[in-house]
């Protein structure tokens, strides 16, 4: 079975069980200050978890492209990737566990014809503050799986939150017990992983392919747990991983999502992927994760997202240099054609812009890289310490984690600690500034952030009027102490184009503009001049914000009801992000706060 097959067999088995499929949304969340990348199916869809309507209805089901950079470490193994696709069905307040316990058994079952003696449970086996899930467990049995294959988990295991179990959650987060289904390769197990090998154990034996999360409770301020109005449904599957189990093969980079990298990796190398499947499975992986991100506008850069894309390059190009094999060109066109499902930003126009940037970046990274590797080679194992690899990174701009990868080589395990402390010395960090972002948290709804939300719509409006209507949005990032907006623009704005956007801002609060939601068909949206700037192919109905005649977007919310409550805004400063992108960063007014 292939990538597209099974993806399409999801979608339609959920189709039919009356669920509306909704297109995967970007992977940088706009809007959402969380966290750099969307690392969930669920992280789009948290305004109605929470309650909000979606204008879709109460049964959703999708694959959402997702990306994991806190994964990187893990990927070399036959299971951990970056990038992936997570096939995901919601219930928004409508079914609950007997409906999507019995349909996903049904879907591995009868649609995918997975042995079922291959099949395992896990359950939530409760604690102090939620009870076992003693609901979960009958279903399951009803539906005929022996005790033998279903296995009790404590919070570590069968609590999901986006920040982890119940005491780690922040007040706000929704969250909740759930039910995970695992693959039995029938490998070996390996002692040094324990006495007795669970679907939880980590030999490889066992591969998650399925989470069903119950979302019934919400963090209180007091931190007790109160049950949502509302029960969910959120459930997660990883397409690489469910593709695994459907070829029985537990190395997701023999799927056709990765063989045609692999297979040429293995042209260019003249050696089989057996025989150096680490190095192969982090160039596939990387590349294929860079060009998702280009593909969506990110160029390599020393601030976070754009961060990660250079370091994911950088990666792969040591790794390249590893197997020495001739270009790394021949690469971004399979991955194009292994994704013709997101044809939008994988079309052959636009992909001449995601192989330049990438082309730019490894040339460019190539002869820094030179120079790196002539340093470490050259200097003795005892000399190499978290002082050599500052000194590297600032006189060549040589990225710790490669020196601390080649350093592994020599026998040398280099501190994170200790060269973080110097780099902090050196007020240089690029990378301090996003750590602990990776890890995602509750996405902030607070007053202020509302009001940075809103402004975005009048500053794209502005910006536009300033200096033309092909500008528009690529991003934001809203926190409660600034409001950051990236666009395409090709030069640095004049100080008078940046007082004309900012005192157009601010007339439209002043003018205290009604702000207003409304839910309509997508071709009728566009059609009465609703703005959509993000790439992504939109559901038939989609939810427009008007401010007044002003403007009006495509958008999730949050939003305030009228523009004066914002107050006044200031322009604080500009940057590059590249060649066509620029980043202008607004913060409200103290002295006319409302």
């Amino acid at each position: 079975m292939t990538g597209s097959q099974l993806r399409q067999k999801y979608l339609d088995f959920f189709k039919d069980k009356g669920h509306a499929i909704i297109p995967s949304a970007p992977i940088v969340l706009n809007g959402d200050p969380t966290t750099l990348f969307t690392g969930s199916g669920m992280q789009p869809m948290m305004p109605y978890l929470l309650g909000a309507s979606h204008p879709s209805g109460k049964r959703l089901v999708d694959s959402q492209k997702s990306f994991r950079a806190g994964d990187i470490d893990e990927v070399g193994d036959n299971r951990h990737t970056t990038f992936f696709e997570m096939l995901g069905n919601w219930s928004l307040g409508d079914y609950f566990k007997k409906d999507q316990l019995t349909w996903f058994y049904q879907f591995l079952t009868e649609e995918l014809k997975l042995n079922k003696e291959k099949l395992f449970i896990t359950i939530f086996e409760g604690n102090d503050k939620v009870p076992r899930d003693e609901e979960s467990y009958q279903i399951w049995k009803n539906l005929g799986v022996s005790d033998d294959h279903i296995h009790f988990y404590g919070v570590k295991k069968n609590w999901w939150s986006r920040s982890g179990s119940p005491d780690q959650m922040p007040s706000g987060e929704p969250g909740g017990p759930d039910s995970e289904v695992f693959f039995d390769f029938g490998t070996p197990h390996d002692p040094a992983y324990g006495e007795t090998c669970h679907p939880n154990c980590d030999c490889g034996r066992f591969m998650e392919i399925g989470n069903s999360v119950f979302m019934l409770y919400q963090k209180q301020e007091n931190g007790s747990l109160k049950e949502l109005s509302q029960k969910n449904v959120d459930f997660g599957g990883g397409l690489e991983r469910i593709l695994a189990a459907s070829n029985n093969n537990s190395d997701v980079f023999k799927t056709d999502l990765f063989g045609p990298i692999i297979n040429k990796l293995e042209e260019l190398t003249r050696t089989n992927y057996d025989q150096n499947p680490k190095a192969m499975r982090i160039v596939a992986d990387h590349l294929k994760g860079s060009v998702m991100m280009v593909s969506e506008g990110l160029e390599p850069s020393n601030k976070q997202q754009g961060y990660v894309l250079r370091r994911f390059l950088r990666r792969a190009v040591i790794k390249m240099q590893e197997l020495n094999p001739t270009l790394i060109n021949e690469f971004k066109d399979l991955v194009r054609t292994i994704y013709d499902i997101y044809p939008n930003y994988l079309s052959p126009d636009s992909f001449e812009k995601v192989v330049l940037v990438i082309n730019t970046e490894i040339n460019k990274f190539q002869k820094t890289l030179d120079r790196g590797l002539h340093e470490i080679e050259k200097t003795p194992s005892a000399e190499i310490n978290a002082s050599f690899a500052f000194n590297l990174f600032q006189s060549f701009g040589f990225p710790f984690e490669i020196t601390k990868e080649l350093a592994l080589k020599k026998g040398v395990d280099l501190s994170d600690a200790e060269f973080g402390q110097l780099m902090t010395q050196h007020q240089n960090s690029s990378r301090t500034s996003s750590v602990g972002m990776f890890k995602g948290g509750l996405a902030d709804h607070s007053e202020i952030v509302t009001k940075y939300h809103t402004a975005t719509h009048l500053l794209q409006k502005a910006l536009q009027i300033v200096l033309g209507d092909q500008v528009h949005q690529a991003g934001s990032n809203l926190t409660n102490q600034r409001l950051r907006f990236d666009f395409n623009y090709d030069k640095a704005l004049t100080e008078e184009e940046i007082k004309k956007v900012e005192n157009l801002v601010n007339q439209k609060i002043e003018e205290n503009l009604p702000v207003t939601k409304e839910t309509l068909p997508y071709k009728d949206a566009i059609a009465k001049g609703a703005l959509a700037f993000f790439k992504e192919k939109y559901p038939e109905m989609v939810t427009v914000y008007s401010i007044g005649d002003f403007s009006s977007e495509l958008c999730g919310g949050p939003h305030v009801t009228s523009t004066k409550q914002i107050g006044k805004i200031i322009v604080v400063k500009q940057e590059s992000l590249g060649s066509s992108l620029r980043r202008i960063y607004l913060k409200l007014d103290e002295n006319h706060a409302t």
